[in-house]
Order: C-alpha cells, then sequence, then structure tokens
C-alpha cells in the first residue's frame, strides 16, 4: 500500500521521467535492424545452413538470383550485364555468354546450355553475391539491378522477396498502428463511460510500447512480424489491465471522498487483480522461447517485455495521468453503452444446462477441425505476398516460361572424381521433377577437358574444398513434390559423397517444416502447463485450472478450426502464435471471472447468485476488452497486404469475439456444474465459520 501512495505522491514525475525515457526508446526503436528472413531462423546445426557458411566462406557467395531479361537484343544484355557485375555485393554473373563467344549463334550451342539460358524471347542470367539473402547490402544490390536493368528484367529469388517484403512492411507498418489505434479508440468511447478516457490509455500504452521497442535495439535485431505485430498485440492485451484500473478507480472513489485515496486503492487492487493474468500471459509467451526455430524466441521475448512494461505502466504511468487530468474527466463522463447486464447474467445461469450441452457438442468438432487447420498450413512465403508485386511475377515467369519451380545448389568435395561426379549428374537427372543439372561436368561434357573453361567460370563453381552444383527443378517450394525429390537427391548425394550437402530455399523450407511440427507440439504442452500450475497456484485450487485452461483450449479450437472450414489456409506461424496470444487474453477474461466467483463463494453466497454476480460485475469488463482487441486487429486484417500479418490479425479479431462468448457462457456453466468439486480442492472458497454465523444473523 506504501509503494501505491507513493505512486500517486509522485504522478508528476512518473510522467516527467517517462517523457524523457521516451527519447532514447524513439532512438532505440529506429536503430534496432530487422530480418525480413524466415529462413535466417533455422538452427545453425542444420546442413542446408552448413553449407551457405561453407558457400559463402570458400566461394565468396551467399546470395543467388536469376535475373529474367525480356525482348532485349543480345548486345544490350551484355552491357546491363557489364553494368550489375560493376555493382557492389554482387560476387559473380553468370550467362552463356561466359561460356560460349556471342559471335556463336545460339542454335550451334549444345541443347542443355541453351535450353538453361533461353525460352522465345526471354533469357536467364544466374547472379551470385557475396552476402546472405537477407543482408542489407544485398536488398541495396537488387534494388539497383532492377533500376540498372530496368522494366525489361524481373529479379527473382529469396533475396528478391526480401526485398519486397521489406518495402512492403516499411510502407505499411506505420498504417497498421494508425488503424488499430482509431478502431481502438472508437470501441473504448462507446463501451466505456467517459469520451476522453481511451486517449490516456493510449497515451499510457503507446509510451509503454515505445519503451518496449526501443528496449529491441539491445537484442541486435527482431523479425518484421514481430515488428509488424508486437505494437498492436501489446496494445490489445495491455488494455485489459488499464480497464481494470478505470474500473477499480470509480468504484472507489464512491467509497473515498479524496480521489487521491481512491487511486492508491484502485493501484493495489489492480495489480492483485492482474498478477496472476499477467503471469500467466508472459508465460504463455515465454513458451515460444522453446521454439528451435528462432522466430519464436524472438517473439516470446518482445511480447513477453512488452507485457512486463504494461503492467509496471499500467500501476504508474496511467494512474499518474488518470490523476493529473481528473477534473477533465469528470466532465466527460457519459452513459455506457453497455446496460444493466443483471437480467443477462441471471439468464445465462438459469439456462446454464443448454450451454453444457454446447460445450460437448462442440468440443469434438473443434479439436478434429483444429488439427485440420494446423495440417493445411503453407510455407511458401511468397504466398504470403500480393500477386502483381515484382518477385511474385518473376518467380511466376520462371516457372511459365522456363519450367523453373525452384532452384537447389549442391556441394560436393572438390577431390571427387570426375567419373564419380558424372555418374552422381546423370542419376540426379533421373530424379523425378529434375529439369537439369549445371556443373563443370554437364557443361564441359566427357569429351572436353575442363581445362578450356574460362577461369571466370571454373571460380565460380569450383574451389580448394568443394565444388557447386545447380539443379533446376519443375517443382515449388513447400510441396510434397519437390520434399520427396529432396529426400532422392539427398540419397544420392550421400552416396556419392559422405559430406555433400544440398542447400538452398526449398531445403531450408524442408528443414522449416520438420523443425516447426515437433515446436508447435512443444510450445503448445510447454505453455498449457506452465499456464495449469500458474492458475492452480494463484487461485490456490487444484480443480480450477482443469476448468480454465479447457474453456481456454475450446476457444482457441474453435477459432482455428472454422479456418479449416471456411476453407482458410494459413501462414505456418499462424497457429502456434494465435494460441499463445489468444492464450493470454482469454486468461484474462477467465481469472477476472473467476476472481470474483470464488470471492462470492467465500462470502458465503450459494453457487447460483455467486455466479450471476461474477457474470454481472465481469461481462463489462469482458466485452471492452475483447472489443478492444477485436477492433485493434480487424481493420489491419483487412488493410493489410502481407498474407502472414493479415492472417494472424483476422484469427486475433475473430479469437477475441470467440474468447469472449466462450468465458460469457460455457466458464459459468462449468461453475455450476463443478462447484462442489472446486469447493472441495480449493483453499479459501469456503467462507469461515464467523462469517457464515454473520451472514446468517443478517438473514
Amino acid at each position: 500500500m506504501n509503494l501505491c501512495k507513493h505512486v500517486v505522491k509522485m504522478r508528476i514525475p512518473i510522467v516527467i521521467i517517462t517523457l524523457i525515457l521516451l527519447i532514447p526508446s524513439m532512438l532505440g526503436m529506429i536503430f534496432t535492424r530487422v530480418n525480413y528472413d524466415m529462413l535466417n531462423y533455422l538452427p545453425d546445426n542444420l546442413d542446408t545452413i552448413k553449407g551457405q557458411e561453407y558457400l559463402l566462406e570458400d566461394f565468396g557467395k551467399g546470395a543467388f538470383s536469376f535475373l529474367i531479361f525480356e525482348d532485349m537484343d543480345d548486345k544490350d544484355i551484355v552491357k546491363a550485364e557489364d553494368k550489375i557485375k560493376a555493382i557492389d555485393h554482387v560476387a559473380s554473373v553468370l550467362w552463356y555468354d561466359d561460356i560460349a563467344d556471342l559471335s556463336i549463334p545460339k542454335e550451334m550451342l549444345p541443347q542443355k546450355l541453351y535450353d538453361a539460358f533461353n525460352s522465345g524471347n526471354s533469357t536467364l542470367m544466374a547472379v551470385f553475391f557475396d552476402t546472405s539473402s537477407s543482408a542489407d547490402e544485398t536488398m541495396e544490390a537488387i534494388e539497383q539491378i532492377r533500376h540498372i536493368a530496368g522494366n525489361q528484367c524481373l529479379v527473382s529469388g529469396i533475396s528478391a522477396m526480401v526485398t519486397d517484403l521489406k518495402n512492403l512492411c516499411e510502407a505499411e507498418e506505420t498504417i497498421y498502428v494508425a488503424i488499430a489505434v482509431v478502431f481502438a479508440v472508437i470501441a473504448m468511447m462507446l463501451f466505456m463511460d467517459n469520451w476522453i478516457i481511451p486517449f490516456v490509455f493510449l497515451a499510457s500504452i503507446g509510451a509503454a510500447i515505445l519503451i518496449n521497442l526501443g528496449s529491441n535495439y539491445f537484442l541486435g535485431e527482431i523479425s518484421y512480424i514481430t515488428k509488424a505485430l508486437s505494437a498492436v498485440l501489446q496494445l490489445a492485451v495491455t488494455m485489459d489491465y488499464s480497464i481494470f484500473l478505470w474500473h477499480s478507480y470509480s468504484e472507489q472513489k464512491q467509497i473515498y471522498s479524496d480521489h487521491k485515496d481512491a487511486m492508491s486503492v484502485a493501484i493495489k487492487e489492480t495489480f492483485r487483480s492482474v498478477l496472476g493474468s499477467s503471469i500467466t500471459t508472459v508465460a504463455g509467451f515465454i513458451a515460444l522461447c522453446f521454439m528451435t526455430f528462432t522466430l519464436g524466441r524472438d517473439l516470446g521475448i518482445v511480447m513477453a517485455k512488452g507485457v512486463i512494461i504494461g503492467v509496471i505502466g499500467c500501476v504508474t504511468i496511467l494512474p499518474s495521468l488518470i490523476l493529473i487530468l481528473d477534473k477533465p474527466l469528470e466532465k466527460t463522463m457519459h452513459k455506457a453503452l453497455i446496460p444493466s447486464v443483471k437480467k443477462l447474467s441471471n439468464g445465462i445461469v438459469k439456462i446454464f444446462p443448454v450451454f453444457l450441452v454446447i460445450f460437448a457438442v462442440v468440443l469434438t468438432p473443434a479439436i478434429y477441425s483444429y488439427n485440420a487447420a494446423n495440417n493445411e498450413v503453407y510455407y511458401d512465403l511468397s504466398q504470403s505476398l500480393p500477386d502483381d508485386m515484382a518477385n511474385v511475377i518473376a518467380n511466376s515467369k520462371l516457372k511459365d516460361e522456363f519450367g523453373i519451380g525452384t532452384t537447389h545448389m549442391i556441394l560436393t568435395d572438390a577431390s571427387l572424381p570426375t567419373k564419380q561426379i558424372r555418374s552422381m549428374t546423370d542419376e540426379i537427372e533421373k530424379v523425378d521433377g529434375v529439369k537439369y543439372v549445371l556443373g563443370l561436368e554437364s557443361l564441359v561434357g566427357p569429351m572436353i577437358p575442363q581445362e578450356i573453361l574460362p577461369e571466370s567460370i571454373t571460380d565460380i563453381i569450383k574451389s580448394d574444398k568443394w565444388e557447386l552444383m545447380l539443379i533446376n527443378s519443375e517443382y515449388g517450394t513447400a510441396t510434397d513434390e519437390v520434399s520427396k525429390q529432396i529426400s532422392d537427391l539427398n540419397s544420392i548425394i550421400r552416396k556419392y559423397d559422405k559430406k555433400g550437402m544440398l542447400i538452398g530455399e526449398a531445403a531450408c523450407t524442408n528443414d522449416l517444416i520438420d523443425i516447426t511440427s515437433v515446436d508447435f507440439a512443444v510450445v503448445n504442452s510447454i505453455s498449457i502447463i506452465a499456464i495449469f500450475i500458474i492458475i492452480a497456484i494463484v487461485e490456490k485450487s487444484i480443480s480450477l485450472p482443469f476448468i480454465l485452461v479447457s474453456v481456454i483450449e475450446l476457444a482457441i479450437f474453435v477459432n482455428l478450426g472454422l479456418s479449416h472450414f471456411m476453407g482458410q489456409s494459413l501462414p505456418f506461424i499462424a497457429p502456434i502464435c494465435i494460441s499463445t496470444i489468444q492464450l493470454g487474453a482469454t486468461v484474462d477474461y477467465a481469472i477476472l471471472m473467476t476472481t470474483r466467483y470464488k470471492k462470492e463463494r467465500s462470502l458465503g453466497n450459494d453457487k447460483k447468485s455467486a455466479v450471476s454476480v461474477a457474470l454481472e460485475t465481469s461481462i463489462p469488463s469482458i466485452i471492452v476488452s475483447a472489443m478492444g482487441l477485436f477492433a485493434a486487429t480487424i481493420g489491419v486484417s483487412i488493410y493489410s497486404d502481407v498474407d502472414m500479418i493479415g492472417s494472424l490479425c483476422s484469427l486475433m479479431a475473430r479469437g477475441a469475439i470467440i474468447s469472449m462468448l466462450c468465458v460469457i457462457l460455457i466458464l459459468p456453466a462449468l461453475f455450476m456444474l463443478t462447484d462442489k468439486i472446486i469447493g472441495a480442492t480449493t483453499i479459501g472458497f469456503k467462507p469461515k465459520k464467523s462469517e457464515v454465523t454473520e451472514n446468517e444473523k443478517k438473514l
């Protein structure tokens, strides 16, 4: 209580300190690097990742792209090639003029060589960079290539995709926050009892968001998903705590004549109320850190940190602002849109068996559709981008005109005998979906010595340790066909070279699929166990964790299951992220109602009246909180052109409504059904004998 009084007393210094902290926070936010490549979060011990490191170390090559020139004369292409070679961080360029003189008619070239570089009026050029796929230098080089080559050149590959994604996200991110803020303010103005309190909430939460984003500087970098979503998520998740404080302050003002005393008590009550729910929310985000795919750690740390900062802001910054603005706030009170819910609460309790039947009926199809939705996710990151983006168009052209869905790279021991390389190449070319193999042996053929090739070519595909081969595949990334192809190719490579490696976007994505399928199961288990334990400790109960977790999981199952029934394919990261986020939101509502239900029962009230009062007092806060989350995310989901972000926001918006309905309708019904069990397994549930006697005297 003394700490609460200190907050009230130090309200002006708290606001001043917050304003001062915003300066380094803004700088930290600006200078925090953003990573736009999901494959960068794969663990370093994978062969695909090691192979990329060897490619960079021994060949000086990291990223790789195909350029598609359309309707251009060979002489103009040569000019463009020379300019491209001069761009910083372009390690080498491979076109057919590097292998054969342009004076030789194309028709006289070996058929394999001709087909590798030409299709109709289009020709291919391979470009290697000396930096990694998502490095800032690579993205800058991609932009320069596009500027030099003009509209007649399309750039394919993951680096071009990352470049386009970066440009799109940077253009949209500010709009995401603006939409979330505007929609959330409108929702709160309608559902709350004051016209300006939403702006006070936003000032407090906005400061906490900026401090959180600024502190990301010490992490080195964050993913674009984390950057795009963290502000919206922190706004939505910590909005609950602000609403709790305001409602508590309004109640205490009816008891205390001095608004400062009222705020001291409100801070204390709010901290008690949000402590359990915030710990469970943090635990859910921390569970993401156990993912082998380290994007989970990236999002988990930032969001857990955001919740903690949000709670601190709620009991320091927000009370200070409310006290400073107390008079304007008193003058702008209005009747809340939400009417009295006493009749509704009594009605829900009266027909509670209906909701038990709904729970029983919905559970099985919800679990089935949830599992189905998890199996229907997509891993091809280009699917999250709009069809009219330059990289998507380039990849489509590559597929349609050259029959190339993806390109693999093979690293084999440079000392491997030529005969074995040729045998391996022959076997690889017989694998389903392999269009052709480009390597030293395949370029020169068995009758021509490698020595006649120019050094510029041999340097590209052979080093002291490794020999590089390119495999163009007809299959697209993240398909069942390419997965089978990768398995077959790895078997052939291992047959000839135990240390040989298959690398490239498709191989990395294949590893991503294998890793995340295990990660998601682990994270779900850890988050459920952690939250079960925390609820058990906070509520001092063995039975209540089972009840609350069952309601929370039902809400999550229904939300994701609807995607299956609606025929929506989700980005692979969506199920695990939304499970954690929705869990964090739903547990707030559930603990709020559970705490009040326990309090009423401990006062000696019967189960029916206890559940009714818990419902009546909780419904307004739950509705405001859920509508705030819905409003903050639905606009972003409609606006965003990045499906990875749009899908997550759509799931969050839908999940807010589903969670609200589950807690308001299903949870009270379970309380009514299991009241005796809860009483026998919960400490402090039953009233003390003295309290019972006192209540009897009053009656």
